[in-house]
């Protein structure tokens, strides 16, 4: 099992591209069924449940015990990124959709693969690993405000309290529930223990599977948001330069170690896009415009970090 858990985590990146790129094919040769676009969420719901059993609940305190480090995280994280970001915003057009998309997946620090490439990339990813309860927590609690700052009077319009409550409870809220319980019981029963080690497998395939799908289903909408598209990609990519930078200058600042500082600059620089595509799927006319804004940081990410477990290493 941790064989081929490593295996599918070594290749992930390839595993995803695959997934996005077989669907793309599959979308400009046969029309996709509109009933596509229902199983998104089914799907994220599961890849939610699967990513969350890997974030050690039980782990929340051992977080908060290194303080300095987890500090350095929440500083890098919700203070100078959400800056850096806004700084990015006149680059883009004036087109409030896609602002609101890039917003969405910009401000949001992973708590999954970040801790695969961080371990990859010589970091202190136990460390990482423990702190991403308080980082998934905290992005919670902040993101609304984050965008209500961005946007201002425009946020109402788009961000409705019901639907995004809706998504947020059962998309993200209760995954992360069953999850915790799922570990619980794997805590006092062997047979739950194995059923949670056959799920540490799933993450990747159910990660390829919600891009397979999302990709399917909205493809063929994508042709008139074509030419916007075009215009996040710069923003994405002077964020994929720029960001763990900011991270590892921080934390080089205040002296942490090597791993830590590694730990600090992925944390920054990865995104937590598959966990805040459902809250963007609740905002109303969010298809194909906001998951198509979504998916492409992802695949600069992805590339991204392919640079940065060779150059962070070093």
């Amino acid at each position: 099992m941790t064989v081929i858990r490593e295996a599918l985590e070594s290749r992930q990146i390839a595993i995803y591209c695959v997934a996005m790129l077989l669907a793309g094919l599959m979308a400009s040769v046969w029309v996709m069924p509109a009933s596509l676009v229902d199983w998104i969420n089914p799907a994220l719901a599961f890849m939610l449940y699967v990513t969350f059993l890997q974030v050690p609940v039980s782990q929340l305190g051992k977080a908060l015990t290194q303080l300095r480090f987890l500090a350095v995280l929440l500083v890098a994280n919700f203070c100078l990124i959400p800056l850096f970001v806004f700084a990015l915003l006149p680059l883009l057009p004036d087109h409030t959709m896609l602002r609101l998309g890039v917003l969405l997946v910009l401000l949001a620090p992973c708590i999954d693969y970040v801790v695969t490439f961080a371990q990859l990339g010589r970091a202190d990813a136990r460390s990482l690993l423990a702190a991403t309860p308080v980082l998934l927590v905290v992005q919670m609690l902040l993101l609304p405000l984050f965008l209500k700052l961005a946007l201002g009077e425009q946020f109402g319009l788009y961000i409705k309290a019901g639907p995004f409550l809706d998504a947020f409870f059962f998309l993200i809220l209760t995954p992360l529930l069953l999850a915790g319980a799922t570990q619980y019981l794997a805590g006092k029963s062997r047979v739950w223990a194995q059923i949670q080690t056959g799920l540490g497998l799933a993450p990747v395939p159910a990660t390829a599977l919600v891009l397979f799908i999302v990709v399917a289903a909205v493809l063929r909408q994508l042709e008139p948001a074509l030419d916007v598209l075009w215009r996040v990609l710069p923003v994405y990519v002077l964020f994929a330069v720029l960001a763990p930078v900011i991270g590892w200058v921080l934390a080089q600042q205040v002296r942490l170690e090597v791993p830590l500082r590694r730990a600090v600059a992925f944390s920054s620089a990865t995104r937590n896009s598959l966990v805040v595509l459902p809250l963007a799927l609740a905002i109303p006319g969010a298809l194909p415009l906001l998951p198509a804004i979504i998916l492409t940081q992802t695949l600069v990410e992805l590339l991204a970090q392919l640079v940065y477990v060779r150059v962070l290493a070093r």
